[in-house]
């Protein structure tokens, strides 16, 4: 089973990764910019076809990356000696050339958000304060305007945030015979006060308002599905962006990261524990985390090949091909260093050290 889990978390880093080259291929193929490969992975070809096109489609040895490479680009050719092919990435107006990097990065972000859908759509968002899961028609609660979904959040003068389910019906039973419950809830956003009267239930020897509460995933209605989804992204991207200002500038956080082997181990367990929906919801963090990640002016990265494409925009001509090479050279390097460190670090956790 350990491997299942870790074959899933290998699939998930390898679709995340294709979708992100597919980004780069699909908006060049729009812009008619030719392709010369489109590969899954780094290292030894292990699988090769050509397309109709000319494009070379791969999946090499190592899981760990991917690329899309053009004709005449610094990948292709660092010493620009292929200047005269019809096909050089770098004859195409600066402006596609823009698009088809940033569309690496946006495809990542809109597949994180699709997977927020299907989370939200399948699962309910996480309340971290209990809520209504059912409402009993005809019942005091009901009467008075409380429907299924509806978040509690202060019951009288007791605050419910980070609350129990025990805590509320604590709460709720600690009103007697008779008297009136002031109880206040978020629905759709906006809070809401309604004012209860219990009755008392025969069966059950006691006063009771007609609720079932419930602590966790909380089903969406249709319309609140693709808000929902898009408050969890952008709470995921503003949360990454947090971490890594705080990463770049303290250094908080340097002893938690991890690298290929920490992320495939840490979704594993997470899946094992969780299920579909954690899966689901590491698959959209990890999306949206690449996408960003992507972007940051480290050579090598987009981020670097949207610097460099600004410069030959605002000049008129591009930088020295030689330079922009050694450049991105410089950043692979930096790059791989820092996968070694991350991956040493990964394997001393595993085994305890």
């Amino acid at each position: 089973m350990t491997i299942l889990y870790v074959l899933l978390a290998l699939l998930m880093l390898g679709v995340l990764i294709m979708i992100h080259e597919f980004g780069h291929f699909a908006a060049a193929r729009l812009c008619g910019i030719e392709v010369k490969e489109f590969s899954i992975g780094f290292g030894k070809q292990i699988w090769g076809r050509m397309g109709k096109r000319g494009t070379q489609f791969s999946l090499r040895l190592i899981p760990l990356g991917g690329y899309c490479m053009f004709y005449g680009d610094t990948d292709d050719d660092p010493k620009g000696e292929k200047q005269d092919d019809p096909r050089n990435y770098n004859k195409t107006a600066v402006w596609k050339r823009m698009l088809v990097t940033i569309a690496g990065p946006a495809m990542n972000a809109v597949l994180g958000f699709v997977l927020a859908v299907i989370l939200m759509a399948g699962y309910g968002a996480e309340a971290d304060t209990p809520f209504l899961h059912s409402v009993d028609e005809g019942l005091p609660a009901y009467e008075a305007g409380m429907r299924a979904g509806d978040v509690f959040v202060r019951i009288g003068d007791v605050e419910l945030t980070d609350a129990t389910a025990q805590d509320v019906s604590n709460a709720i039973g600690a009103y007697g015979e008779g008297e009136q419950i002031p109880v206040t809830i978020l629905r759709d956003g906006q809070e809401m006060d309604f004012v209860i009267t219990p009755y008392y239930n025969e069966e059950a020897g006691r006063y009771m308002i007609g609720i079932t509460i419930q602590q966790g995933a909380k089903k969406l209605p249709f319309r609140r599905v693709i808000p929902e989804a898009w408050n969890l992204t952008a709470d995921s991207a503003v949360a990454i962006v947090k971490a890594l200002g705080k990463l770049v500038t303290t250094g908080e956080g340097l002893d938690q990261s991890a690298g290929p082997v920490g992320i495939v181990s840490m979704v594993a367990q997470e899946t094992r524990t969780g299920g579909l929906p954690v899966y689901l919801q590491l698959a959209m963090f990890i999306s949206v985390n690449l996408g960003l990640m992507n972007l940051l002016p480290i050579p090598g990265l987009d981020g670097s090949r949207l610097i460099f494409l600004a410069i030959e925009g605002i000049r008129g001509k591009p930088v020295n091909q030689n330079v922009e090479a050694m450049i991105h050279l410089a950043g692979y390097a930096l790059l791989l260093g820092l996968m070694v460190f991350f991956t040493f670090q990964d394997v001393r956790r595993l085994f305890g050290g």
